[in-house]
C-alpha cells in the first residue's frame, strides 16, 4: 500500500470505474423487492459553475443516496439542469456580440441554434464539476428542461417540453391560466419580466425630492400638527399638499395623493384636487386626494403620491380606489414615445379624474401621460428635466442650506438616483422606503419658512438663502441579478396562474404530513407564503425558452393548444399568430418530478419512483420552487412531489459572513477539491450541516478532515504491515480477548447511532460520531491497544486480532463510504481483492448483540485511567517523554483486574515507568482517581511547583478579564438586538470556550495547591 492517498490521481480514475461498472444507473445493488428511494436533483442552471452552496447541497443528497444504496434500497437519483431562460440567453448574446452578431439582427429559429450549439459545446460545465465531487447521479439519465423542444439537436429528443406544453394547455383550460395586466419586475436590459429570485436588492446612495402639489383654484386650508399630548406645535394656512419621492419622473403618471383616513391634517382637502407640478402648465394635471389604510400619518407628511403603474404598494392603493394606471416607460426604461399629443392624453386623464369618464385597464395603459419634450428620454434624463422645471417653478419644498438632511451634496439631481424596491413589501410611493416620506421639521425645514427670492437671495437682509429640500440617503434599489441595472415596477400583459385555485391541496398536504418539511421554522415560511400567495407571473419575453402555445387571430381571440396546427383547428381555419413570450422557467422546473420520469408517459420509472423520497433544498428556494411543485404535482397528477423535505442552511466564511466576492471571502469549491480532496472537502460540509445552522467554512476546518482520512490511511497501513486481511466468514461475536469484543462492541455502537442520526437528517450528527469512533477508538486506541496483542506468542491471539483488526477497518470504510466515497474505495480495492466496489457493499445490520458489557466496562476503564493521567501531565507540565512512576493507594477486585489484564498498555500509553502499591498518598503527589480506585502521580520533584502555579494563575486571570468582557457584551440587551446574528453567536461560543478552559485550569491549581 502506498505511503499516502493521492486523491488528485484517485479520484478521476475511481470515478470513472464507477461510470464504466454502472454502480450509480438506477436500481443498481438493489435487493429483491427492495423499496424505492428517489431524490431529484435541484437542477443546476446549464450556464452554472459549481459554487460552495451547490456542493453542500450535493453532499448532502449523495449521502443519503450511497447510504441507500448500500443498505439495498431500489435508489434513483435523477439529474439534470435547467435551461436557465435569462442567464444562458445572456451568455449567448455575449457570445454573439465578440463576433460582431446581434441577437435582433436574427430571426428567432436563428437564434435558437446558437443556444443549442452553445449547449451542446459549455452546457455540461456544472455536471462534470458535481463528478468531480463525486456525486453519484444516475449519469445515464440525465434531464434537461428544454428536451425535445422545436429545434433541439440530436441527442436532445426527450419530452420534458411536451410535458410542459401539456400542463399548460390544461391548466389554461380548467381555468387556472390567464392573460392579464400586472405590475411585475421589469429588467430595462434583456426587456422581460423578472420574478423576485432574480432581484437583488442593494442600498446605494441615493436622494429623496421634496415636492409641493398646489390645491386646485388656489384653494386653502388650515394645517395643524399636534404632539402625542395634543398639544398644537404648528398652524398655518397652506394651499398644498407635500409629498417626497425618490423617483421625480414618475410624478408623470401620478393618479392621486393618498392619506390616512385618520389623519385629522387633511381632512379639509380629502375629496378635493391638487396639481401634478409638473408638465406644460397649461395641460397641468389635477388628481383626487383620496384616503386608504396604506399612508403612516405618523411619517413624514404623511402623504404619499400613487403611481399605480409603478410602484407595487401604489397598484395596491390604485386598485382599491379604482384610481387608473398610467405607464409611463417603455421596454428600455425610456419614456414612452408612442401614443397621441401630449394635450389630448392630459385631457382624458383630466375627463377621468373629474369623475366624467371611465377607462377600461387596456385604455388607462395605452394612454401616454409623458409630457411631447420628455418623450424617448432616458429614465434618468427625464428625471433631471423634471425636478428642474418643478424648482424652478417654485414648487419644490426649500430648507436652510446646513439643514443636515441635504448631506454633502446640497440639492444635487444626479440623474443616476433610487428607485425602489421590487418586492412589493419594502418599497412606499413612488418608490420611498418607509421612513423616507416628508418629514417637515418646523422652524427648520417647514413650508411657512422664508421663502428665496427668484434671484436666490434670502427675503430680508438676515435670512440665507434658501435651497431645495433634497435629502441625501441611503436607498434600497432593486438590481437584475444579470443585467445589473436597476429593475422597474411595470404594469405589463403577462400570463398568470390563479394559485388561489390550486393552493389549498400544498397546503393540506403539509398539514396532514403527507410531506414533511424540516427543520420547523421552513414550515412556517412555507405556509406563511402560500396562506398570502398572489397570481404567479408565468411569462417571460425572451426567445430561449418554451414559447407559450396560445395563438391570436386578427381579432385578438386566443386559441390554446399544443401545436399550431390544433389552434388552427380550433378557430375555425383561421390565420394565427402566436404569443411571442416564454415561459418562465420555474414553471418548466416546477414539473421536475414527474417530467425526469417520462410524465405524461406512465412510464415504468414514473410508477417506481415517484412520489420521490427526499428533496434537499436551499432556505432561499423553499417558495420559489419548492412550494411551487407542490402546486403543480398536486394539480397535475393528485400527488405530492416528495415525501421528506430537507431544507439546509447558507455557508458562510469562517467569520460568519455570507461569501461575497466584493469582500473576498467566496470559498471555490472546484480549488478547495485540488487543495485537500474532494473526501475532505465532503466530510466537512458534512459534518457542520447541523439543522437550521448556518455553517462558518473555514480552510483549516478543511485541513483538519483531510487529516482525518490520513489517520484513516495510516491505520489501514498499520493493518496491511501486520498482515492484518480479512478472513472469510469472520463471525464477530466469536472473538475471545476483551480488546476485541471492546471495539466490535465500539463498532455496533458507531453503526447505529450513525443510522439513527442519519435517518433524522442530522448529519452532523453521523459524520461527527463517525469522526469520534474512526480517530478517537479505533486509530488513537484499538491500534495501540491492539500492539501488545499482536507481539503475543499466542497463535490463536494474534489470528484472531488480525482478523477483528482487519473487520474493524472494513467497518470504517463501509460506514465512512457516504461521506468520503474516494478514500474509502481506494483502501477497500488496496486491502484485498473483492466480489464487488465498496460502494455497492452491504450495509451492516449488526447492532447492540455485540456489545459485551464486561469487556466494555473494563476498556472503558483503562481508558478513562490513562485519560486521567495524560491530563495531569499536560495540565502539570510534566515534560511529554518523561516516564512517571504510578502509585497505587486503593484498588477493588474488579478494578485490580482491569489493571493487571492491561498493566502493559497502561503504563505504554500513561508513559510509566512503575506501579507502586503505597499506603497513603505522600506530600509532592496529585490524586488520580478511577472507578473503584485511587492513585497518585509523585510530580513535586519532576516540575516547579510554584512556576507552575504562577503560570496557571497568569492565564487564569488573563482568561477571567476575557470571560467579563464577554459577559458584559452578551448581557448587553443593546448588543444582542442590534449585532449580526453571526456576531452574537461567535460571542456566545467564544464565552463557552474560554469558561470551559478557565474550568480546567481552576482544576489543575486545585492540585498544585494541594502538594504545596
Amino acid at each position: 500500500m502506498d505511503k499516502s492517498f493521492n486523491a488528485a490521481e484517485a479520484e478521476a480514475r475511481i470515478s470513472a470505474q464507477w461510470e464504466a461498472k454502472g454502480c450509480f444507473k438506477a436500481g443498481a445493488n438493489a435487493k429483491p423487492g427492495a423499496e424505492p428511494y428517489s431524490i431529484m436533483i435541484p437542477p443546476p442552471n446549464v450556464t452554472g459553475v459549481l459554487h460552495v452552496g451547490h456542493a453542500f447541497n450535493n453532499t448532502l443528497q449523495d449521502v443519503l443516496i450511497r447510504w441507500h444504496r448500500m443498505r439495498g434500497f431500489d435508489t434513483l437519483w435523477q439529474p439534470g439542469t435547467d435551461h436557465a431562460g435569462i442567464a444562458t440567453q445572456m451568455v449567448v448574446e455575449r457570445e454573439l456580440a465578440k463576433q460582431g452578431k446581434s441577437r435582433r439582427d436574427m430571426s428567432r429559429e436563428e437564434f435558437l441554434s446558437h443556444v443549442w450549439a452553445w449547449k451542446k459545446q459549455s452546457g455540461g460545465t456544472i455536471v462534470n464539476q458535481l463528478k468531480r465531487l463525486g456525486a453519484s447521479c444516475d449519469w445515464s439519465r440525465e434531464a434537461f428542461t428544454m428536451s425535445g423542444a422545436p429545434g433541439a439537436p440530436t441527442a436532445e429528443e426527450g419530452n420534458f417540453h411536451d410535458a410542459v406544453i401539456k400542463v399548460f394547455v390544461d391548466m389554461y383550460d380548467k381555468g387556472y391560466i390567464y392573460r392579464g395586466k400586472r405590475l411585475v419586475n421589469w429588467d430595462p436590459h434583456f426587456e422581460t419580466a423578472i420574478s423576485d429570485l432574480e432581484v437583488e436588492n442593494i442600498e446605494t446612495a441615493g436622494h429623496m425630492w421634496h415636492f409641493k402639489y398646489p390645491l386646485a383654484g388656489g384653494a386653502t386650508y388650515e394645517y395643524v400638527e399636534k404632539d402625542a399630548d395634543g398639544n398644537v406645535t404648528l398652524r398655518e394656512t397652506r394651499d398644498y399638499i407635500s409629498i417626497a419621492t425618490t423617483r421625480p419622473e414618475t410624478m408623470l403618471g401620478d393618479g392621486a395623493v393618498a392619506v390616512h383616513p385618520g389623519d385629522e391634517r387633511y381632512a379639509p382637502i380629502v375629496g378635493m384636487l391638487c396639481e401634478i407640478p409638473v408638465g406644460p402648465k397649461e395641460h397641468r394635471r389635477l388628481i383626487p386626494i383620496i384616503t386608504d389604510e396604506y399612508p403612516d400619518p405618523t411619517f413624514g407628511s404623511g402623504a404619499v403620491k400613487i403611481t399605480g403603474a409603478h410602484d407595487f404598494n401604489d397598484y395596491g392603493v390604485a386598485k382599491r380606489n379604482g384610481i387608473p394606471c398610467y405607464r409611463l416607460m417603455d421596454t428600455r426604461a425610456q419614456l414612452r414615445a408612442d401614443g397621441a399629443p401630449y394635450a389630448e392624453a392630459a385631457q382624458i386623464a383630466q375627463e377621468v379624474a373629474n369623475g366624467a369618464r371611465v377607462l377600461t385597464e387596456g385604455e388607462a395603459d395605452a394612454l401616454n401621460l409623458v409630457p411631447d419634450h420628455l418623450r424617448g428620454l432616458d429614465r434618468y434624463a427625464a428625471r433631471a428635466l423634471v425636478v428642474a422645471e418643478i424648482t424652478a417653478e417654485g414648487l419644490a419644498v426649500m430648507t436652510m442650506p446646513d439643514d443636515p438632511r441635504l448631506g454633502k451634496k446640497v440639492g444635487s439631481t444626479h440623474p443616476t438616483d433610487a428607485a425602489p424596491s421590487s418586492s412589493g413589501a419594502v418599497p412606499s410611493s413612488s418608490g420611498l422606503t418607509r421612513g423616507s416620506q416628508d418629514q417637515e421639521i418646523p422652524g427648520q425645514a417647514g413650508d411657512d419658512a422664508p421663502q428665496a427670492g427668484d434671484d436666490g437671495v434670502g427675503v430680508g437682509d438676515d435670512t440665507p438663502a434658501l435651497v431645495p429640500l433634497v435629502e441625501a440617503k441611503a436607498i434600497t434599489q432593486p438590481y437584475g441579478d444579470r443585467s445589473k441595472v436597476v429593475v422597474e415596477p411595470m404594469l405589463t400583459d403577462q400570463w398568470f396562474v390563479d394559485t388561489a385555485k390550486i393552493v389549498e391541496p400544498a397546503l393540506e398536504a403539509v398539514r396532514s404530513g403527507r410531506t414533511k418539511i424540516m427543520p420547523e421554522q421552513h414550515r412556517k415560511v412555507y405556509f406563511h407564503w402560500l396562506e398570502n400567495i398572489e397570481p404567479w407571473t408565468i411569462s417571460r419575453q425572451l426567445w430561449w425558452g418554451h414559447q407559450i402555445p396560445v395563438w391570436y387571430d386578427d381579432e385578438g381571440r386566443m386559441y390554446c393548444a399544443p401545436t399550431e396546427a390544433e389552434a388552427i383547428a380550433k378557430s375555425g381555419g383561421k390565420s394565427l399568430t402566436r404569443d411571442p413570450d416564454v415561459l418562465d422557467t420555474w414553471f418548466s422546473s416546477g414539473l421536475w418530478p414527474i417530467g425526469t420520469l417520462g410524465w405524461p408517459e406512465q412510464t415504468p420509472e414514473l410508477k417506481r419512483y415517484f412520489p420521490t423520497s427526499t428533496l434537499v433544498s436551499g432556505f432561499d428556494i423553499i417558495f420559489f420552487w419548492v412550494a411551487r411543485m407542490m402546486m403543480m404535482q398536486l394539480a397535475v397528477v393528485g400527488d405530492v412531489p416528495f415525501r421528506d423535505v430537507y431544507v439546509h442552511a447558507l455557508v458562510r466564511d469562517e467569520k460568519g459572513r455570507k461569501m461575497s466576492k466584493s469582500i473576498g471571502n467566496v470559498l471555490d469549491p472546484l480549488e478547495l477539491i485540488d487543495e485537500f480532496g474532494a473526501d475532505a472537502v465532503r466530510f466537512t460540509l458534512t459534518s457542520m450541516a447541523a439543522m437550521g445552522r448556518d455553517l462558518k467554512l473555514s480552510k483549516d476546518r478543511i485541513a483538519g478532515y483531510r487529516n482525518f482520512g490520513t489517520k484513516l490511511w495510516n491505520a489501514a497501513r498499520f493493518a496491511e504491515m501486520n498482515d492484518c486481511k480479512p478472513v472469510p466468514g469472520f463471525d464477530p461475536a466469536s472473538v475471545t480477548q476483551t480488546v476485541n469484543k471492546w471495539i466490535i462492541g465500539e463498532t455496533a455502537r458507531a453503526r447505529m447511532a450513525h443510522d439513527e442520526a442519519l435517518s433524522g437528517y442530522r448529519f452532523n450528527d453521523a459524520a461527527n460520531g463517525l469522526y469520534a469512533f474512526v480517530w478517537g477508538r479505533v486509530c488513537d486506541w484499538y491500534v495501540e491497544f491492539a500492539k501488545p496483542l499482536l507481539a503475543e506468542a499466542d497463535a490463536a491471539v494474534i489470528a484472531e486480532t488480525r482478523a477483528t483488526m482487519a473487520w474493524v477497518i472494513d467497518q470504517c470504510l463501509i460506514l465512512l463510504h457516504p461521506t468520503m466515497p474516494f478514500i474509502t474505495e481506494e483502501l477497500w480495492g488496496a486491502i484485498a481483492a473483492r466480489d464487488t466496489m465498496l460502494v455497492h457493499a452491504d450495509w451492516p445490520a449488526y447492532g447492540a448483540e455485540l456489545i459485551d458489557a464486561e469487556a466494555d466496562r473494563e476498556m472503558g476503564w483503562v481508558i478513562g485511567l490513562i485519560e486521567e493521567i495524560r491530563s495531569i501531565r499536560a495540565q502539570m507540565h510534566v515534560p511529554a517523554g518523561l516516564k512517571v512512576q504510578l502509585m497505587q493507594i486503593e484498588i477493588d477486585a474488579r478494578g485490580q483486574a482491569a489493571f493487571d489484564r492491561n498493566a502493559t498498555m497502561i503504563a505504554r500509553l500513561a508513559r510509566l515507568s512503575e506501579v507502586t502499591p503505597v499506603d497513603a498518598m505522600p506530600k509532592g503527589a496529585v490524586t488520580v482517581a478511577a472507578e473503584g480506585a485511587v492513585f497518585g502521580l509523585p510530580i513535586a520533584d519532576l516540575i516547579d511547583v510554584a512556576e507552575e502555579k504562577a503560570r496557571l494563575q497568569k492565564t487564569l486571570d488573563k482568561l477571567g478579564k476575557e470571560i467579563g468582557g464577554l459577559k458584559g457584551r452578551l448581557g448587553n440587551p443593546k448588543f444582542i438586538e442590534s449585532a449580526p446574528e453571526e456576531i452574537v453567536d461567535e460571542a456566545r461560543e467564544n464565552l463557552a470556550a474560554r469558561e470551559e478552559e478557565a474550568g480546567k485550569l481552576s482544576e489543575a491549581l486545585a492540585r498544585l495547591a494541594a502538594i504545596g
